[in-house]
């Protein structure tokens, strides 16, 4: 996966709250780790964001189910993404896209981020489309209610969220 000519090992950086983790995140992360000779799996530490799962629940549930993916790798960072970037030697960002609004967002967060560092190039990927309409958040819905997410997470995913909600009814 080397360029000719270049000795230096193609990294890519898949950032992201992953709270939870997605069968629509895991296509990305599949289909991404074919393209590069490692694939960081970055979890954002936002702290402007009230997650289900702390960061380290995150990172544990990326790390069970990408345990098949020998050239991903999982982390977490809460600095701006292209210092990330540069610390992990990594000159790609891997972002999915499910719809023309993802992509505006996409787009300007994309052009902030190499105007901020020109080495680094950002790369969409379109979502499988059985998963377009999926998100983090129509899981967690979902799940608040006790109804059936396995079709829509890893199984590890789905037990983190079963335990998550147990003993509440509806969104408490």
């Amino acid at each position: 996966m080397k360029e000719p000519g270049n000795n230096h090992p193609r990294i890519a950086v898949y950032p992201g709250s992953f709270d939870p983790v997605t069968k629509g995140h895991m296509d990305i992360i599949q289909r991404a780790s074919r393209q590069f000779d490692k694939l960081i799996v970055a979890v954002l530490n936002n702290l402007s964001k009230n997650p289900l799962f702390t960061v380290e629940e995150r990172k544990q549930l990326l790390t069970e189910a990408t345990g098949h993916l020998p050239n991903v790798e999982i982390d977490s960072f809460r600095d701006l993404l292209v210092n990330y970037m540069s610390l992990k030697q990594a000159h790609v960002i891997v972002r999915g896209i499910r719809s023309v609004t993802d992509f505006e967002y996409e787009l300007q967060l994309a052009s902030t981020n190499h105007k901020l560092n020109s080495d680094v190039e950002t790369i969409f990927m379109m979502t499988n489309p059985k998963y377009s309409y999926l998100s983090s958040s129509i899981v967690k819905e979902i799940a608040s209610f006790h109804g059936d997410v396995s079709d829509l997470v890893p199984p590890e995913v789905e037990l983190a969220l079963q335990h998550k909600f147990a003993g509440r009814t509806g969104k408490n």
